[in-house]
């Protein structure tokens, strides 16, 4: 396969490698050699050419000033962000010298790889270097920060991240947003979902705050945070007592209604507005809208996990299509994601089988600062890649206090010297998505898509598949795993036969078009990777797991008796904690904000615009106060992660706690409580 390095004009196709469901196809302009303009590609099926700001302005990071351009170690203190610049082969003696010592020490699992998804790319984000702890025998990584809870609770439902074709939503006549601001996040469904709307659909935004998804929406619905499962139980009290349910597409594809039926009775619309905040009548209004208007599509979000019951949550919302049999019309369903139909082969790419200890320790990365702190056995180094967890991380201030362990030796490999590198030992210079050779699975649309090189490798940046390579070599590693190529690693991805909508896409129609959609059926859900096949309203594999088998609605933790619940949610401009360090972005996005109910202000003593101090036991940060009725009383919600400079105090993950959800080991982000005073 060729790149597009060597070329120095021209055109070139691409893919967007931010943590998004969009996963846009672009058109990369290069001129000299360097890339003028990033647009997106006219020709993708579902994202057409459109991209966003975020998107838009990738060159600017790409060729930021800051940017890293060669290995650095420690000459201050942690957290003090005073590095010298050394070789490739100094950085790479130093780490494997450390490691080979602290193996013989005290094992290898005291070493710790903690990544996440800032490069979607396949293999840049878990092949090569899943193949080296594995091989190294370092502790094991639970990446549960974003989608854990959600995802198993979906597939308790439906046995796998499938969900309604995206680009059908054209056909829908209904749309329930629920938990996600689409217009910032997944600006494709908001684009598809407009075209629904010039031939009569209607839109609902369900949330908790009223942001520019609720502004876009034909009715907004706000809700306290962490009921939605109550909210969803309701409007199935409502179906079967209006009888606006298709009781044969349940008794053919589900297993459960009957049971369902009966334990929905408790979920009256009276008691559900108490738990919810929502009217009754607006309950009554909604379900009667779900159940009398076909298509009608949920399209689940990411916040709704985000909180203790947040697994039980999504399951719960995804029993909703069945009830009605909306999977059986184009453009109905649910959408949490789509990614079980690229399901490709990790347990190749990924060499778990080369881990000689099967019981090697796994550590939650929602918990990184207790295990920091904590552990027995304590973690003597920590490898970070692809994520920056002295700012994403809950308990953000139990994260820094571990990250300052003199005893802990710390490599970060990133683009920018990020918040969480500044407590490194030693820094690697990462390279740009644009930049490598990978693959890259929508976990919304129904494409995979490949990434051929465009640039060289801005300094002396290398890819995370590179960099394994490297400690590979470093460790005395000679295994024939560390010297495939790119292009062997995809193929062997795509080698799947498990995965039968796979089929239809080959290494050499990637190259050929760059993309490919996988071989899906509209009617999935006859044969579902669930128990029993089918959809499961009642899950026996949830009961014997000391779950209710059916949807049940648990309040969340009461932490504190602090009076606000607080959601620190997205914002428009920010992708988590990527374009906080960027001039631009911020410009665009101004100032951190704390939208507050105006009773709850006026109660305060706080008006719009004033700046507030928000705490709880765990840290505290300053804040703009916003006013209005964008929230609910007893409700507070910030939005985007703000870069950690000196002097600033807008570091809200020193808020959030670090229990775990329900399910999947998820984070609970918005589960947490604070107090607010104005700040004199």
């Amino acid at each position: 396969m060729q790149s597009y390095v060597d070329q120095q004009n021209g055109v070139f196709p691409s893919v967007c490698s931010l943590d998004c469901p969009d996963q846009c196809g672009l058109l990369v302009h290069k001129k000299d050699g360097k890339i003028v303009k990033v647009e997106g590609d006219p020709d993708h099926p579902v994202t057409q050419g459109s991209i966003c700001n975020k998107v838009r302005n990738m060159a600017e990071r790409i060729y930021d000033s800051k940017r890293l351009t060669h290995p650095l170690k420690r000459v201050g203190a942690k957290g003090e962000g005073k590095f010298e610049p050394i070789s490739w082969e100094e950085a790479i003696r130093t780490i494997t010298s450390h490691w080979k010592q602290l193996i013989s020490e005290s094992g290898p699992e005291s070493i710790l790889p903690y990544s996440f998804y800032g490069n979607m790319g396949r293999l840049n984000a878990e092949t090569m270097d899943m193949r080296f702890f594995h091989r190294l025998g370092a502790s094991r990584l639970d990446r549960a920060i974003c989608n854990a809870a959600g995802g198993v609770g979906y597939n308790y439902t439906m046995g796998a991240n499938y969900g309604t074709d995206p680009e059908e939503t054209v056909h829908t006549k209904l749309f329930i947003m629920w938990g996600i601001n689409a217009v910032s996040t997944n600006m494709h469904q908001v684009m598809l979902a407009e075209k629904a709307r010039k031939n009569g659909a209607q839109i609902v935004v369900i949330d908790v705050h009223k942001n520019q998804t609720g502004r876009w929406a034909d009715w907004f619905i706000p809700v306290l945070p962490g009921t939605d499962t109550a909210l969803a139980l309701g409007l199935m009290h409502i179906l079967f007592a209006e009888n606006m349910v298709d009781t044969a597409f349940m008794e053919q594809y589900t297993v459960g209604h009957e049971e369902l039926r009966e334990h929905v009775r408790q979920y009256d619309p009276t008691t559900v507005s108490v738990i919810t905040g929502v009217p009754v009548d607006d309950i009554y209004r909604l379900a009667r809208l779900y159940g009398q208007t076909s298509p009608s599509l949920v399209r689940i979000g990411n916040g709704l996990q985000h909180h203790d019951n947040g697994g039980m949550c999504v399951r719960t919302i995804a029993c909703l299509p069945a009830l009605t049999g909306q999977w059986l019309v184009q453009g109905g369903g649910a959408m949490k994601g789509n990614k079980g139909f690229l399901e490709h082969n990790k347990q190749t790419l990924q060499r778990p089988d080369v881990l000689v200890n099967k019981q090697t320790r796994r550590i939650n990365m929602n918990v990184i600062g207790s295990a920091l702190l904590e552990l027995e056995q304590p973690i003597r180094s920590m490898f970070v890649y692809g994520c920056n967890p002295a700012l994403v991380a809950p308990e953000g201030n139990k994260v820094k206090k571990g990250l300052e362990r003199e005893d802990l030796f710390t490599v970060v490999h990133d683009l920018f010297l990020t918040e969480t590198a500044a407590y490194a030992d030693i820094v690697l210079p990462a390279t740009s998505a644009i930049e490598n050779t990978d693959f890259y699975t929508s976990y919304w649309h129904h494409y995979m898509q490949l990434q051929k090189p465009v640039i060289a490798p801005y300094g002396e940046s290398k890819s995370n598949v590179d960099v394994f390579r490297l400690l590979a070599k470093g460790m005395g590693y000679e295994d024939e795993m560390f010297d495939e190529s790119e292009e062997e690693l995809i193929r062997q991805a795509l080698d799947y036969p498990a995965n039968p909508y796979l089929s239809a896409i080959t290494y050499e129609d990637l190259v050929e078009k760059n993309f490919r959609k996988a071989a899906v059926t509209p009617r999935f859900f006859e044969n579902l990777p669930t128990p029993s096949g089918k959809i499961e309203l009642y899950s026996k594999q949830l009961e014997s797991q000391g779950y209710p088998p059916l949807p049940t609605y648990t309040p969340l933790v009461v932490e504190s008796s602090y009076p606000y619940l607080y959601v620190p949610g997205p914002n428009h401009n920010f992708l988590n904690s990527t374009f906080s360090n960027n001039a631009k972005h911020v410009k665009l996005e101004k100032f951190p904000r704390l939208f507050m109910n105006t009773a709850d202000a006026e109660s305060a003593g706080i008006g719009d615009g004033d700046r507030v101090r928000v705490w709880n036991d765990r840290g505290e940060c300053e804040l703009t106060a916003s006013v209005g009725e964008t929230v609910l009383a007893g409700v507070v919600v910030s939005q985007g992660l703000w870069a950690d400079t000196p002097g600033s105090k807008h570091h809200i993950n020193a808020l959030t706690p670090d229990r775990i959800a329900d399910m999947g080991g998820g984070a609970t982000f918005f589960s947490g409580r604070v107090n607010v005073e104005k700040l004199v």
